[in-house]
């Protein structure tokens, strides 16, 4: 990857991702714009993957050929054990199509009404994937391991960051945290702390 500053367009009109990819990605070399910073609505790209892999490279090739530029897009999702993997990469659908996140987050409360504490594990998957504009693709991917609250907590984050209790943070829902603690252990968090990795390497000077 070029030293030089570049534009790169993320394929999410979601502004709390955003803000974690800018913050996770700050001295990258990369600036980072949304569909709307460019005057134009976001996609809606069909996510028909069966794997977080597969959406993030049909998001991102979307963008790239849409707004002839790089593209990053992540593909995530909650894998919750007693639900069979469930809701997993239809996460952001779970009660619908286009549904909220208060709507998600209650169905997937009512689907785990009557099991206990030792039923609840789960974890947030993640995977990352920067596409040049040339097609040349990076990802990374990263998980999260945890369980679900019982009611939410917490006004940070998105999603279901409020019922998500990380086994890293002793006893704080991922809303509870603020933006610099949940990147240092969620897994988008990591996932582009690995990317970021990845594109630092490719900047080093080869012998």
């Amino acid at each position: 990857m070029a030293s030089d500053t570049r534009t790169v367009i993320v394929a999410s009109g979601n502004a709390g991702k955003l803000a974690e990819i800018r913050s996770a990605l700050a001295d990258s070399g990369l600036t980072f714009v949304t569909a709307a910073d460019l005057g134009s609505a976001p996609l809606d790209v069909a996510e028909t993957g069966e794997h977080f892999t597969d959406n993030a490279l049909l998001k991102a090739d979307a963008y790239r050929r849409h707004f002839g530029m790089a593209a990053l897009a992540d593909d995530s999702g909650l894998v919750v054990d007693a639900l069979g993997g469930r809701p997993g990469v239809r996460s952001s659908r779970f009660a619908g199509e286009h549904a909220s996140d208060a709507e998600n987050t209650r169905r997937l409360l009512e689907e785990l009404d009557g099991f206990g504490s030792e039923m609840r594990a789960a974890r947030f998957q993640s995977v990352v994937v920067l596409l040049e504009d040339d097609g040349r693709a990076t990802w990374a991917c990263g998980t999260c391991e945890g369980q679900i609250a019982f009611a939410p907590r917490g006004s940070g984050g998105f999603g279901y960051d409020p019922v998500f209790l990380p086994d890293d943070t002793a006893g704080y829902t991922m809303a509870e945290l603020t933006l610099k603690e949940k990147n240092a252990i969620s897994h988008r968090g990591k996932a582009l702390a690995l990317l970021h990795d990845q594109l630092l390497a490719d900047d080093e000077p080869t012998a």
